[in-house]
């Protein structure tokens, strides 16, 4: 008798598919994959053809309920927002395998090519590869809407400054330019008296008033209006506003202050000159050379009016200049500024040269003054001051004259100036003729003064040649190592080969 042994490498036996008669392995429906197929199809009830909303201004994608999405195309997120749009009818199969077929990018279409699995005839699992097209619509989302239409908003900035002088306004835009202060607004309107800038939200707001908190003196008040409520739901709607107020003080204003803030300043003297608007009040005294700084707060507490208008300077020539090396100082004297030289000056009015009347007085400027020079000042002897701290002050603590700066020849200062400023778009009315004068006036203190230069974007005007940084005058020039290059990509910005490339 002789005993049959299972052979080591035994294969499992065939069956005939009972549809087409093709011999097959064993299978719980014992039917081949190729009539199991055409029985079945696991992927009935998935959509082929799906559309998403797409947003050409914002570059976002849609997904219900109400959210709008970024993606890149090919992305993670956006495969993931595709999968979404079709997860029910997913919920009743397995998911294997996911990928985007590349299409075109400018083609509105997007493929995804799915691999699926599911338990079909008596227990046997089919798996199957399909491609759903996605088509692209445009569609403008809800912030969009609002940015074309312009005249809604849900938030308001209103900055003031109750001055006739532009200058810490020209200041602060070009802060606001620097930082990308305006990306976020709906509209910048501008009127006599400040800016409007309206904003989509309130959280953008307030992110601008506690940006102007940081750069310039100023206090600030908050108000809502109710619009519209839902009582079921519990919502309301609102409409806030904004009012940031900015201290009505400009560079080069000659104010008088209180007795009280001045000698808690360092016993300096009332009559003092603005040099300086930034996040505080930069003060001197022509008389001692010494410096203060005030802060918003400490000006409400104790306010202060300018004493003369911008259009009262007077054009004064210097008949005699002398240094004044030796100075006492008084006990508690607060710091002295060491960019000035303190001098004494004989001056007189240039309309009144057919006299021999002169003015004495005290200057921070002696650094700069030669006898024969043009100044500009105000006269305060001949003035009529309508402030309550100087109808209290003696007499002769009042100077005759009060220097603010050197004057020098604006159309040269115009034609040699080979730099220029950005500005914001913004809608203007009641434009007034003084404001290119005003303009003006704030370029020349850029060119005169390095501190505020260094919170200013200036860029290189290629149109005018570059000079040395003094003319024959000597007025001060922006040099061009702090000259930025205004670069436009759609211009030759990297040379031939990177224009030509960009324009095929």
């Amino acid at each position: 008798m002789e005993y049959l042994t299972d052979a080591a490498g035994r294969t499992p036996g065939h069956i005939l598919c009972c549809e087409c008669g093709v011999p097959i392995s064993p299978n719980p429906a014992n039917i081949c994959v190729a009539c199991l197929r055409s029985k079945v199809d696991i992927s009935q009830g998935i959509p082929k053809q799906v559309s998403i909303s797409f947003c050409k201004q914002c570059q976002r994608y849609f997904q219900p309920p109400g959210t709008w999405v970024p993606c890149a195309l090919e992305s993670r997120e956006l495969l993931a927002l595709c999968l979404k749009r079709i997860k029910a009818p997913l919920s009743k199969v397995r998911l294997v395998d996911a990928g985007f077929v590349w299409t075109e990018p400018h083609s509105k279409r997007l493929k995804v090519k799915l691999t699926i699995q599911k338990e079909v005839m008596n227990g046997a699992i089919l798996q199957q590869v399909f491609v759903v097209d996605y088509i692209v619509q445009p569609q403008m989302c809800g912030d969009c809407h609002r940015v074309e239409a312009k005249d809604f908003w849900k938030a308001v900035v209103q900055v003031r400054q109750k001055t006739l002088h532009k200058k810490t306004f020209y200041y602060l835009e070009q802060l606001i330019l620097k930082y990308g202060m305006h990306q976020n607004t709906l509209r910048i309107k501008e009127i006599h008296d400040g800016l409007d800038f309206y904003y989509s939200s309130k959280q953008h707001a307030q992110k601008m008033v506690e940006f102007l908190q940081c750069t310039v003196p100023c206090r600030h008040k908050a108000s809502q209006r109710l619009i519209s409520q839902d009582i079921h739901s519990n919502t309301y709607n609102y409409k806030s506003t904004f009012s940031v107020e900015i201290v009505p003080i400009c560079k080069d204003n000659v104010v008088c202050l209180s007795p009280k803030l001045a000698q808690s300043l360092g016993n300096m003297n009332q009559i003092c000159v603005c040099i300086r608007v930034t996040s505080a009040i930069h003060l001197i005294d022509p008389n001692t050379l010494q410096v203060a700084d005030i802060d918003g707060s400490t000006f409400w507490s104790h306010p202060f009016n300018s004493l003369c208008h911008p259009k009262q300077l007077e054009e004064f020539i210097v008949m005699e200049c002398s240094i004044v090396r030796d100075l006492k100082r008084s006990a508690g004297a607060g710091m002295i500024s060491k960019k000035h030289i303190l001098g004494e000056v004989w001056v007189q009015k240039t309309s009144e040269m057919n006299t021999d009347k002169q003015y004495f007085c005290r200057t921070h400027l002696g650094h700069l003054l030669n006898p024969g020079d043009l100044v500009l000042g105000f006269d305060l002897a001949n003035c009529n001051l309508n402030d309550e701290h100087v109808n209290k002050m003696n007499s002769d603590r009042v100077p005759d004259v009060v220097l603010i700066k050197k004057n020098y020849d604006r159309t040269k200062r115009q034609r040699r100036r080979n730099w220029k400023l950005k500005e914001l778009a913004r809608d203007k009315e009641n434009m007034d003729t003084d404001d290119e004068r005003q303009y003006q006036d704030f370029l020349e203190d850029l060119e005169e003064d390095e501190a505020i230069r260094k919170n200013v974007n200036i860029y290189r005007d290629s149109t005018i040649p570059v000079e040395s940084d003094t003319d024959d005058e000597g007025a001060p020039r922006i040099s061009l190592a702090e000259m930025l290059e205004d670069l436009h990509i759609s211009q030759d910005a990297t040379g031939e080969e990177g224009e030509s490339m960009m324009t095929q």
